[in-house]
């Protein structure tokens, strides 16, 4: 057993797993000062005031040294198995062409899917395992991976293995979506309806049969897929046992969120477009509203979630990182966090609930992830003592985080200068 102690403070501790936190409740943050932690292998089994802290002698101790712990970020949303990234592009949108008119060129995401149809799946699983290692030095303990860049029978298929793989090497719980309605491939653009049957009469059942995932989703979108070919797209994931998290609103409103709300989805994901009305559906559901702010800020879009309004509606929001070649292309939950506060007037405290607690239940996590209580995973991660909890944001360019445990070990720890 492992005894932690001298944690300058613990945030996001609770006793028992806590409720999906709306409206004025997304600001409270619970957090124990001056504290001791007690793990048995991968469980975290108590914690207090380190004026109650066990005698030493039973434990393999690990001094803190006065940080602050964290649960590790729950990134709900992100597209981490890809072939090359797309620079190209960025340097398009400073040039001043729009994200339709990249698609247009052959960029976006079929640029994508041409390059991970030519690359030998063992390639894209080393270039995955790389990413994740470096994601999980910056806090992240659970990840969704979606594919969605193959947009073939068999390259959807290779992207979902490759997933699949990644969940079986990796020490952190990755959750895989099966996104092959991201975006219409060249040789269907004549025949919607035969990529639509290749989806679900053909790639539907043999992802079921391999148990390739967990979750379907749909880019809902003008350009994309339509409001009836993604109502289409998430009945017939759920006929196969997964639930829907789909991508729709982040140019249009379409309708998309009063119907994956029909559905039973378990996210709505981007939001960057809402009106009165969705904010209030959203707020009587049980599907989350899942932002992902780095998105429109690396494509300097004008377009930018209403969070005050979605919290005040009582939406149970979730932050994620949207992770990709072509839009985000980066899984700093940090970051996320501090755009969140700076360009959606987050709290710093809704922002690591929404990036941790609500992440974790984004991915039907919540019994293992996203809080600091006895029986949870001990996935958590250390930074340098704060002075108070905005600074995490605050301190969007700083390299905050000093050390990194998952399943109980110190998988990783900042080397000390000089």
């Amino acid at each position: 057993m492992q005894l932690l102690t001298n944690i300058g403070c613990i945030w996001q501790q609770a006793q028992e797993l806590p409720a999906l936190r709306r409206g004025a409740e997304l600001a409270q943050l619970p957090y124990l000062r001056d504290a001791y932690m007690v793990l048995d292998g991968d469980r975290i089994v108590e914690f207090g005031p380190m004026s109650a802290c066990p005698a030493t002698a039973n434990y393999t101790v690990y001094d803190a040294q006065g940080r602050d712990l964290f649960p590790s970020f729950c990134d709900s949303h992100s597209h981490l198995v890809f072939a090359a990234p797309r620079q190209e592009e960025f340097v398009y949108r400073i040039q001043g062409l729009s994200y339709h008119e990249i698609a247009a060129k052959g960029g976006g995401i079929l640029n994508s899917a041409k390059r991970l149809q030519a690359m030998p799946e063992e390639q894209i699983l080393a270039e995955a395992k790389k990413r994740l290692l470096a994601l999980l030095r910056l806090g992240t303990g659970a990840l969704e991976i979606k594919s969605g860049y193959g947009l073939t029978y068999e390259a959807e298929l290779k992207m979902l293995r490759v997933i699949k793989a990644l969940k079986a090497w990796a020490p952190i719980p990755i959750k895989a979506t099966f996104l092959g309605a991201h975006a219409l491939p060249p040789e269907y653009k004549e025949d919607r309806a035969a990529y639509m049957d290749l989806l679900i009469e053909q790639l539907l059942p043999k992802i079921a049969e391999e148990g390739l995932a967990d979750y379907i989703d749909v880019f809902c979108e003008k350009g994309f897929f339509s409001l009836k070919e993604a109502q289409r797209i998430m009945e017939a994931g759920k006929a196969y046992g997964l639930p829907a998290k789909i991508h729709c609103n982040q140019f249009n409103s379409m309708g998309a969120i009063e119907a994956a709300i029909a559905a039973g989805a378990r996210s709505v994901d981007h939001l960057e477009v809402l009106n009165a009305d969705e904010m209030k559906a959203l707020g009587q559901a049980d599907t989350l509203a899942c932002l992902l702010p780095t998105a429109p800020f690396f494509l300097n879009d004008e377009h930018r979630t209403p969070a005050r309004q979605l919290i005040e509606a009582g939406a149970a929001v979730v932050l994620a990182s949207d992770y990709n070649p072509g839009t985000t292309p980066s899984g700093r939950m940090s970051f996320v966090c501090s755009l969140a506060c700076i360009q959606l007037r987050m709290l710093p405290e809704e922002a690591i609930n929404a990036a941790s607690l609500h992440g974790a239940y984004a991915m039907d996590l919540e019994q293992e992830l996203g809080c600091i209580r006895p029986g949870a995973r001990a996935n958590f991660f250390l930074t340098e003592a704060l002075p108070s909890l905005a600074y995490l944001p605050y301190s969007f360019g700083s390299d905050l985080i000093e050390a990194v445990f998952l399943n109980g070990e110190l998988h990783w720890e900042k080397q000390p200068l000089g």
